[in-house]
C-alpha cells in the first residue's frame, strides 16, 4: 500500500472549504488558522499532484475535479467517524458525543421539557444541538455534520432509518373575538386564505399545514410570511389574520399573555408525525432507538 495518502485533516479541509467556500470560515469551522488550512490543502494537492482549487483574491472556485474529490472525501470521513461509533456503541450506550439536529418548529417547545431528564439518565451523554430548517437538517445528516435529526414527517429526508415518537395537533389560531363557538372545531374550508398566516419556505411546518388543509389555492393566497412561530403569533395578536400552530407550542405556552384563541383543525390529517431520524445502517442505531423512546416518554408524561 502506498505510504503517500491524504490524510483525514486534509480531506477535512478540504471538506469545510467546499462548505463554506471562504478560507476563513472553512479554517474557522476546522479550530485552526486560516495559514494551517490553506498550506495543508497545497500539501494536499501536491500529494495528488494535480490542482483542486482556483484562488483569486475575492473567489474560491473548485475544479470540476476538485468537487469529485470533495465529495469522496465527505464519504470518507463519514466512514471515518463511523469507525468510531462501532466503538462507542460497543462500550455503554449513550455516553460521549453525541450531535442532534433539531427543527425550528420543535426545538424551543420540546427541548426544555427533555433536556433535563436526559441529563439525569445519561450523565455521560455530551449532547450538542444544531437548530436547522428540515432540509437544511437532512443534508447535515448526509454529509455527517450530526447524528440524528428530530424532525416531523411526512418528509423526504434520503436513505435514512426512523422511530415515530408521537403526532402533534394542529389548531387554527384567531385575533380575539374572531374565534368560533369553545366547542367547536375549525374545517379547513372555514378558513379565510385572504387572512392566512404561514411561515416562510424552509419550514415543514407550512408544508405540512397546507396539506392537514387539502387547499392548494393556500400557499398562492397567504397574506404573509412569518420567519417563525413566535412571530406568527405577534401578528395575530395584532389582528393581521390567522395563522396554523402546533399542539406541542401551545402546551409550551406560546399563547401565553395573548388574546388569541386556538381551535383544532378539523381535516383527513390534521397532525405532523413528530420523528427521530437517522443514517441508514449506522452503527448506533440502538442508541438512537433508545433516544427516540425516551423522547416519546417524556411528551406523554
Amino acid at each position: 500500500m502506498s505510504t503517500y495518502l491524504p490524510t483525514l485533516k486534509q480531506l477535512q479541509y478540504l471538506v469545510a472549504l467546499r462548505d463554506h467556500g471562504h478560507f476563513g470560515r472553512a479554517a474557522e469551522a476546522c479550530f485552526v488558522t486560516q495559514s494551517t488550512l490553506s498550506a495543508g490543502l497545497r500539501e494536499l494537492e501536491s500529494l495528488i499532484g494535480i490542482m483542486l482549487v482556483e484562488r483569486t483574491r475575492r473567489v474560491v472556485r473548485f475544479t470540476p475535479l476538485g468537487l469529485r474529490i470533495a465529495e469522496k472525501a465527505q464519504r470518507v470521513l463519514r466512514e471515518a467517524e463511523e469507525l468510531a461509533d462501532l466503538a462507542r456503541a460497543a462500550g455503554k450506550p449513550l455516553s460521549g458525543e453525541l450531535r442532534m439536529g433539531v427543527i425550528p418548529t420543535i426545538a424551543p417547545f420540546l427541548l426544555p421539557r427533555i433536556l433535563p431528564r436526559f441529563r439525569t439518565e445519561w450523565p455521560d451523554l455530551k449532547l450538542y444541538l444544531r437548530e436547522e430548517t428540515t432540509s437544511a437538517a437532512c443534508d447535515s445528516l448526509h454529509r455527517g455534520h450530526v447524528d440524528c435529526v428530530l424532525l416531523a414527517l411526512p418528509y423526504h429526508c434520503g436513505d435514512i432509518e426512523h422511530a415515530d415518537l408521537f403526532d402533534d395537533r394542529l389548531f387554527v389560531a384567531f385575533p380575539d373575538g374572531e374565534a368560533p363557538a369553545k366547542s367547536e372545531t375549525v374545517k379547513a374550508d372555514a378558513i379565510d386564505e385572504r387572512r392566512l398566516l404561514l411561515l416562510e419556505d424552509g419550514h415543514c411546518l407550512k408544508d405540512h399545514a397546507l396539506a392537514a388543509c387539502n387547499r392548494p389555492e393556500l400557499r398562492a393566497e397567504a397574506a404573509m410570511l412569518g420567519t417563525s412561530l413566535h412571530t406568527l403569533v405577534q401578528m395575530v395578536d395584532n389582528g393581521l389574520g390567522v395563522t396554523l400552530l402546533p399542539e406541542m407550542a401551545i402546551k409550551a405556552g406560546i399563547l401565553d399573555n395573548t388574546r388569541i384563541s386556538a381551535r383544532p383543525l378539523d381535516a383527513a390529517h390534521p397532525a405532523r408525525r413528530i420523528a427521530l431520524v437517522w443514517r441508514k445502517g449506522s452503527p448506533r442505531e440502538k442508541e438512537f432507538r433508545m433516544l427516540a423512546d425516551a423522547l416519546s416518554k417524556s411528551h406523554d408524561s
